[in-house]
């Protein structure tokens, strides 16, 4: 057979040089980039930035060209129209950041200028919720709803919540899991109780309608009451009902100290018997006698990891916590409910065996031991109105000084107030850089959107968080690279939440993006000066809207509920 004779080629191949595939080929090669439609203009083009994709890649110098709310092209689009430019000017583009736990979303709706401490953090997308959640409610958990705009809000179930959120509108994205500490006091109340059989699966009826109302997972709060009360079989019971829509384990773990490993095990026991991924809230080692334990806490994670078990946590970048005052005292004197308990500290003799009980003891989570039994390490951030406004920002030892008394009568005060939170230094920065040295970590901020206008003090984790890692464990420290801190930001915190079009710079994904100078992003915020706004986010992109715009916090509220629909599959 002749050489080159195209019957000596396999059939494949003549398919392949046939005219029609040939011709075939040299459209492809000549074809635009997916999502690339040169006659129609992007409605943003970002030009000249360093791309920080999200996935840990390191980064590229290209465009970015956005339509409606989607990344449209990616890469060099000079010549390409726009409605508007915006010269990153060497400048980093990054997806938006992901706080993996950032408390209440209703504050979005009753105080909406809240959600510029998110925003100006560069925070994209945040999950709701704890142990507590805005839903399930009930009668006695809601006997009054919020009011907004003269009208008061009611609502049940998720659905219903989410409905009115969607109608008013709110401007940064939000995930919302069940709480079950939500779900244990609609069907239990407060009280030291365990459920029937019959309330167990009103329970889970609860978590059943959550997860099909689009949450991404059950929640649990373990050293507050009346979570603390929830044994590991009713936590596996309900968090297994999670795991047949494709939802998630998160826990605030039922110890964060002496007993950080036993709890790590319990949240895997939990997760492996719901058969669902567990996520570890805030992961800390707290008490200077327990610092060492976090290297064992993460190996631990690691080695369940190894093991085929799917376990991730966060941290927050700070080393100091935030808490009630209420739980530096054992846990089971709420066992009867919260007010009746408060209602007995008038009584020197109960505040003197407490304080005995404080002083002496460890077999519970004693957060004054972890601040080395100084009172002065404990700082107050908020109380009610009836409490002096003096004390805030002022430690318990300078609180007594206000208040003209000593520093336990002080602390017992504020206790019997009622909702004092309050900034232990309980953690040190080796801890810090361990965790954020682990592959599995992300960053939450612990905090709720929150307004300087309407509030007196916070965590400065509610402003500064985000850009602290930046600031701090990029550029002073050397722990992490830029394109590792953006990767825990975006894509990590994607995946867990089940995020498919999120967290990622490609065509296609959503159009949530920072623009930033990575050598200019700080936070500001301090403790006893914690109110103020981050700097440095220049541009802040919410579903293709800005929402910072070259600077400036603009009116637009293109948030979006981000559900998951039934079987696991976000939309």
């Amino acid at each position: 057979m002749m050489a080159g004779s195209r019957s000596s080629l396999p059939a494949i191949l003549r398919r392949l040089f046939s005219k029609a595939a040939f011709l075939a080929v040299i459209l492809w090669a000549c074809a635009p980039a997916p999502g690339l439609d040169r006659g129609r203009p992007f409605d943003v083009l970002i030009t000249g930035a360093r791309i920080v994709d999200g996935a840990g890649n390191p980064w590229v110098r290209g465009d970015v060209g956005l339509r409606g709310d989607r990344i449209a092209a990616v890469g060099d689009l000079t010549g390409h129209a726009a409605a508007r430019t915006i010269d990153a000017a060497d400048r980093v583009v990054s997806p938006g950041f992901i706080d993996m736990m950032g408390q209440s979303s209703l504050v979005l709706v009753t105080d909406p200028p809240s959600a510029e401490s998110k925003l100006r953090q560069g925070i994209t997308t945040y999950l709701s919720g704890e142990g507590g959640s805005a839903a399930p409610q009930s009668d006695a958990t809601q006997p009054e709803g919020p009011v907004v705009g003269g009208e008061e809000l009611r609502w049940r179930t998720y659905a219903e919540y989410f409905a009115h959120l969607e109608r008013i509108g709110i401007p940064i994205n939000v995930v919302h899991d069940v709480g079950l500490t939500q779900v244990r006091r609609v069907v239990l109340g407060d009280g030291d109780v365990q459920p029937t059989p019959e309330q167990l699966e009103e329970m889970k009826a609860l978590v059943r309608q959550g997860m099909e109302d689009g949450a991404v997972g059950a929640s649990t709060s373990l050293i507050y009451p009346p979570a603390v009360y929830a044994t590991t079989e009713e936590l596996v019971e309900l968090t297994r009902v999670a795991g047949e829509y494709g939802g998630t384990y998160f826990t605030h773990m039922r110890n964060e100290s002496h007993s950080v490993l036993e709890a790590i095990r319990e949240a895997i026991e939990i997760g492996v018997g719901a058969g669902t991924p567990v996520h570890i809230y805030h992961l800390k080692a707290a008490g200077q006698e327990n610092w060492p334990l976090m290297a064992e806490a993460l190996a631990l994670i690691d080695s369940a990891r190894v093991a085929g078990i799917d376990v991730t946590a966060d941290i927050y970048p700070y080393i100091r916590n935030g808490i009630g005052l209420g739980s530096f005292l054992h846990p089971r004197h709420y066992a009867e409910g919260t007010a009746p308990f408060l209602e007995t500290l008038s009584d020197p003799g109960v505040r003197a065996e407490l304080r005995r009980e404080v002083e002496t003891t460890s077999d519970w989570e004693n957060w004054y031991r972890h601040v080395g039994m100084e009172w002065e390490n404990v700082l107050i951030v908020s109380a009610p109105d009836e409490v002096d406004a003096r004390v805030i920002n002022l430690s318990i030892s300078e609180a007594a000084e206000v208040l003209g008394t000593d520093a336990w009568d002080a602390f017992f005060d504020l206790v019997q107030a009622g909702g004092v939170s309050v900034n232990p230094r309980s953690m040190n920065e080796e801890q810090k850089w361990q965790a954020l040295r682990a592959e599995f970590v992300m960053i939450d901020t612990d905090a709720s959107p929150v307004n300087p206008a309407t509030t007196a003090s916070s965590h400065p984790r509610a402003f500064g968080a985000f850009p602290r890692v930046i600031a701090k464990y990029v550029r002073e420290d050397g722990i992490l690279s830029l394109e590792d801190a953006v990767r825990r930001m975006t894509s990590l915190a994607a995946r867990r939440l089940g995020l498919a079009d999120r967290g990622l710079i490609a065509p296609g994904m959503a159009a949530d993006l920072v623009l930033f100078d990575p050598d200019e992003v700080r936070d500001v915020a301090r403790f006893g000066d914690p109110m103020r706004y981050a700097e440095g986010m220049d541009f802040v992109f919410v579903n293709g809207m800005p929402v910072i715009d070259d600077g400036a916090l603009t009116e637009a509220r293109p948030g979006r509920l981000l559900r998951r629909k039934t079987g696991g599959t976000p939309r």
